[in-house]
């Protein structure tokens, strides 16, 4: 009766974990279809389309249409714009970001509850309802009614139109404000609560001041968590089209030009079937590879920090 037993929970153990294994198989089988879908169509011939033996790889290769995308996306212009619209806001969100949240993880002081408050506000909020009121003061910029101060009292306005410039990017950053920041800096603060005290305590005994101890022991301690960080940060800022389109007037980073591929091409003459897929799968790659290249090198401290830091509960 025991043995029966002990042979039917092994039957079922084995039977769970073959499902789990077949399920793990079938749902990476659906997310990774796309992106094989996607390189397979970018490098077939026309022909190989209505060819039904033909389903991921081609028998003949062709690159042509890579240089099409190249030129319908202005590949080159478009990236550049990328590197100084997003990549050079991200980083500075992603320094900013630590700032505060080794703050709000390592002092307390009067109003944290209330700093906490808004950080869960600003993940809460989506962006599309501030989008209004920043273009608003973007386009007569007044920080802190500094600026509109000085108009009043003197009749001189001063305050300049960033709309159309890199800083319409750059100062939500440097004050770590936006959906991005607040879920960045709840990441920072899950990591730092888990430093120990200790070593910042000899430090200060030693006469290290806040921002040396933080460079010196907190920093080094977290290239962990920084990866995350810095992922999860050029990823979102790389796919920004919204904030994008709603800010710039011409040079548009690559993440515009993506979404308005159909009409790139057939500014072209190309006007669909085989060729326009191949050259849309082409200019989708060519978007995403750069990421996907950044994930693949930094996955495995990725994957410790996700299970360091407890994003997953």
């Amino acid at each position: 009766m025991i043995k029966n037993k002990k042979a039917a929970r092994a039957a079922a153990s084995v039977g769970y974990s073959v499902f789990r294994f077949a399920l793990l198989i079938a749902i990476g089988y659906i997310v990774i279809y796309p992106v094989i879908y996607m390189i397979s169509s970018s490098v077939k011939t026309p022909a190989a389309f209505s060819d039904p033996s033909i389903i991921y790889i081609p028998k003949k290769i062709t690159f042509e249409y890579y240089s099409i995308a190249v030129k319908a996306l202005d590949y080159v212009s478009s990236l550049l714009s990328t590197l100084k619209y997003e990549l050079v806001s991200a980083v500075i969100e992603i320094l900013i970001c630590s700032f505060i949240a080794y703050g709000l993880a390592r002092f307390d002081f009067k109003g944290k509850r209330f700093l906490n408050f808004v950080l869960i506000l600003t993940i809460l909020v989506p962006a599309q309802m501030i989008i209004i009121p920043m273009m608003t003061n973007y386009s007569q910029l007044d920080i802190l009614g500094i600026f509109g101060l000085l108009n009043k009292l003197t009749g001189i306005d001063i305050r300049p139109n960033i709309l159309g410039t890199a800083w319409t990017f750059y100062l939500p950053s440097v004050f770590g404000v936006g959906l991005r920041s607040g879920v960045l800096i709840y990441i920072y603060v899950q990591f730092f609560k888990g430093l120990p005290k200790e070593l910042e305590e000899a430090a200060w005994i030693d006469g290290a001041g806040l921002f040396r101890t933080f460079f010196s022991i907190a920093v080094p301690s977290s290239s962990v968590v920084y990866t995350t960080v810095t992922l999860f940060a050029l990823i979102w800022h790389w796919n920004d089209y919204y904030l994008a389109v709603m800010y710039l007037s011409d040079k548009f980073p690559l993440a515009v030009k993506i979404y308005d591929i159909d009409n790139l091409i057939t500014a072209l003459n190309i006007w669909g079937g085989a060729k326009a897929i191949s050259t849309k799968s082409a200019a989708c790659f060519m978007f995403i590879a750069p990421m996907l290249i950044l994930y693949l090198i930094l996955q495995r401290k990725f994957v410790q920090s996700i299970d360091r830091v407890g994003i997953t509960g």
